[in-house]
Order: C-alpha cells, then structure tokens, then sequence
C-alpha cells in the first residue's frame, strides 16, 4: 500500500505562487495532481510521467509546472500567476496498478 503526502498548501494574493510537495512511500510510475473547488466535481491540473513528460490542463497551462525528483519519490507543483478560480483542495494522485490519492490540501487565492 503506497502513501501520498502533501504538503505546501496555503493562501496567496492573486498573482502570488506557491509550490506543493508530495512524497511517496513507494514507487510510483505515472503521478500527477488532482484539485476540487466548492460544488465542483475534482479535475486534473497535471501529470507526469517517470520520463519526465506531462500534461497539464488548459486552465493552468503557462503558469504551473509540474516536476518530480525519482530518487526521492517526489512530485512538486510550482504554480504562478495563481489566480482566485484556483482555489480548491489540491490532491496528490498515482497510479501504477492501482491508483493513490493523497490527503489533500487547502490552497486559497484571495486578496
């Protein structure tokens, strides 16, 4: 059973950045982050992949960037440009077999 972590989440002004963190307890080949605003239903932000490849919804394109570091089973989102439609809990997912789904974490654009 692998675990997802996150951590980093928060409030910022609109036009601030923040950068989340996930680690994983295992190996994880495709991970990526998951996010659900109030009566919405959850979308995907972005993935990738263990070559490096992602994809990102529209939405987010230009301002967040998705990485992760193998070695110590980490995935990172930096998100820029935040703007106040981007607040949502913000979930850490992978899959391999199965998927796993962090906790969340609260990440609120206000002024």
């Amino acid at each position: 059973q692998v675990q997802l972590v996150e951590s980093g989440g928060g409030l910022v002004q609109p036009g601030g950045s923040l950068r989340l963190s996930c680690e994983a307890s295992g190996w994880i080949n495709k991970m990526g982050w998951y996010r659900q605003a109030p009566g919405k239903e959850r979308e995907l932000v972005a993935t990738i992949i263990l070559t490096g490849d992602t994809n990102y919804a529209d939405s987010v394109k230009g301002r967040f960037t998705i990485s992760r570091d193998n070695a110590k089973r980490m995935v990172y989102l930096q998100m820029n440009s935040l703007k106040p439609e981007d607040t949502a809990v913000y979930y850490c997912w992978g899959t391999t077999f199965r998927e796993y789904w962090g906790q969340g974490t609260q990440v609120t654009v206000s002024s």
